[in-house]
């Protein structure tokens, strides 16, 4: 479903840094894969690449066999409009907007008409349980309800892959619970491939498999089992294992 072959990421200036050196890594249709490693290792790089905000230096990224880098200016926004979907850990919402207007904005730039939008966005609302606020302005709602806002918005056009970047990370212990539930329900239920970059292992615990990333290059991956409290110890272990500052991973909770 995607698939990342060799890619490479040198910024250039007075000194060249090497951001990403040789990433190759395959994800499935429907897999839910978590990627972790200490503050500046080139996750949040690599999901810049893989969103098509950012180019590689070197290699190819695929998404169904084809390379989104490779397409022109507006052929290439119609295909994130479209294909991906995005949820990051600020929200990213128009405080301008109402809850429901928010939600039916990717439609809304594709021309969709407004009966259709309104149906959509009732259903996906349902689904996430924030049918009661969706007259309400983004600031007149909890961290929580706001994520699953952002959550509906980037799944109302059904899109094959969703990235999320840090989207428990301003968030408490139970909404950042309900969250996570809400990904694997997403994931489980429409067979949507997932990408999340994470500092909580907490999180990183709901997916099928965690990647490691240390300096840059794929240090280690390990696969989840029947078990997520042995799969949250197994992520705690490599973690501690691979070291870092006390501060680049987020507080554990249980």
């Amino acid at each position: 479903m995607l698939k990342l072959t060799k890619v490479s990421k040198v910024y250039e200036g007075k000194v060249a840094y090497r951001a990403l050196t040789d990433i190759s890594l395959e994800i499935e249709k429907g897999e839910f894969v978590a990627i972790m490693g200490p503050s500046g290792s080139g996750k949040t790089t690599l999901l810049n690449i893989i969103s098509t905000n950012d180019t590689p230096t070197t290699g190819e990224v695929e998404l169904d066999g084809e390379n989104p880098h490779k397409l022109k200016k507006n052929t290439l926004a119609k295909f994130r409009r479209n294909e991906l979907g995005f949820i990051f850990q600020d929200f990213n919402l128009l405080h301008t907007l109402t809850v429901e207007e928010n939600m039916v904005l990717p439609l809304t730039l594709d021309g969709t008409g407004v009966s259709e939008m309104k149906e959509k966005a009732q259903q996906i609302a349902k689904n996430l349980g924030i049918s009661s606020i969706m007259n309400k302005r983004t600031y007149e709602i909890s961290g929580g309800q706001a994520q699953r806002v952002a959550i509906a918005r980037a799944m109302i056009h059904e899109p094959r892959l969703l990235l999320a970047d840090e989207p428990t990370g301003n968030l408490d212990s139970k909404a950042s619970k309900d969250v996570m539930k809400m990904l694997v329900s997403i994931n489980e239920k429409e067979k949507t491939s997932l990408l999340m970059v994470t500092h909580d292992p907490q999180a990183a615990s709901y997916s099928d498999r965690v990647v490691f990333i240390r300096d840059g290059k794929l240090h280690s991956e390990i696969h989840r089992g029947e078990s997520r409290q042995a799969f949250f110890q197994k992520i705690i272990d490599m973690l501690s294992l691979m070291g870092g500052e006390g501060n680049d991973f987020s507080s554990i909770r249980v």
